[in-house]
């Protein structure tokens, strides 16, 4: 079982990235939608605001009890997270609550902060919260998915996308409910936790290539090259034993280092407008954040 403190840590530290990650996913599916569609995107607008709600009330209660590697991590906020927001919200007229990035900059860590039982209570209602509006966001993104491969509905984003932001949500869904059970979601199979996040750093390449312009021949290539590399990952990872485990989570987190590199000059450059593509900024950071989010947890491994 987990201690209390532990308890409020992991859930916490768990919210801050997932609930950032679920309120863009919301955004950039109101992004996609034509106008006949205006419904979903009033709905997808909805559940990036709830989650903002949430997002807000986990920032509020966090402050002293984030470890200092999740600090440090770039997976909460990048130091081109608030700018991304910013053109954003120029580029679409969706409004973001950039607010809430100012306060997670300034989060700090102190390893003599307490918890308390209001605390504990607190934290156990915001999971609660969690679970619902996880629940109902996974619903919407099936309902999406389903009328785009029904050929009922279009939108700018590829079906591949909307199954990528599905998985996502569940093992968000799925890490609330295991630390509600008491389990150490640090603790996680790590073999189990490479392939997923193995195929989420493929598709992302697939995503980078398919959203660049034509033009940038060079780019594309790169991002082939990533996609290919993950793909003999995947198959290292799957084929691995107790005992080579450890040597491929060495070379997954070289190579994920190397990927969070490229990510991040992508996100420079099409924050300064020199990248010819159709990725919105946020996108850009988003995928960063993954990277670095992934980068953590091999190093954990």
């Amino acid at each position: 079982m987990l201690s209390q403190k532990k308890y409020v840590v992991l859930s916490l530290e768990l919210h801050l990235f997932f609930a950032r990650i679920m309120k863009e996913h919301a955004l950039f599916l109101e992004a996609g939608f034509t106008p006949k569609n205006a419904d979903y995107a009033k709905r997808a607008d909805g559940f990036k605001v709830k989650f903002e709600t949430l997002l807000f009330n986990v920032v509020n209660l966090s402050n002293g009890l984030i470890r200092p590697n999740v600090l440090a991590s770039g997976e909460i906020v990048t130091d081109f997270t608030l700018g991304a927001e910013i053109k954003t919200q120029n580029f679409t007229g969706i409004p973001i609550n950039q607010n809430i990035t100012r306060m997670e900059a300034k989060l700090y860590s102190d390893y003599n902060a307490s918890v308390t039982q209001k605390l504990v209570a607190d934290v156990k209602k915001i999971n609660n919260e969690a679970k619902v509006l996880i629940d109902g966001l996974i619903t919407f993104k099936q309902d999406v998915l389903n009328g785009m491969l029904s050929c009922n509905m279009f939108t700018v984003n590829y079906p591949l996308l909307i199954e990528h932001i599905l998985r996502e949500a569940h093992l968000y869904r799925n890490y609330v409910e295991y630390i509600e059970q008491g389990v150490d979601i640090d603790s996680m199979d790590a073999k189990q936790t490479e392939l997923f996040w193995d195929n989420i750093m493929l598709e992302h390449a697939l995503f980078i290539r398919g959203l660049l312009d034509p033009s940038e021949n060079g780019l594309i290539q790169t991002s082939n090259d990533f996609a290919f590399e993950y793909g003999k990952l995947l198959q290292s990872t799957e084929q691995a034993t107790d005992a080579t485990i450890a040597s491929i989570t060495d070379i997954t987190l070289k190579q994920t280092m190397k990927y969070r590199d490229f990510k991040q000059a992508g996100t420079i450059g099409i924050a300064e407008c020199k990248i010819r593509s159709i990725i919105l900024p946020l996108l850009a950071d988003h995928v960063l954040r993954e990277a670095n989010h992934y980068i953590r947890l091999l190093r954990m491994s």
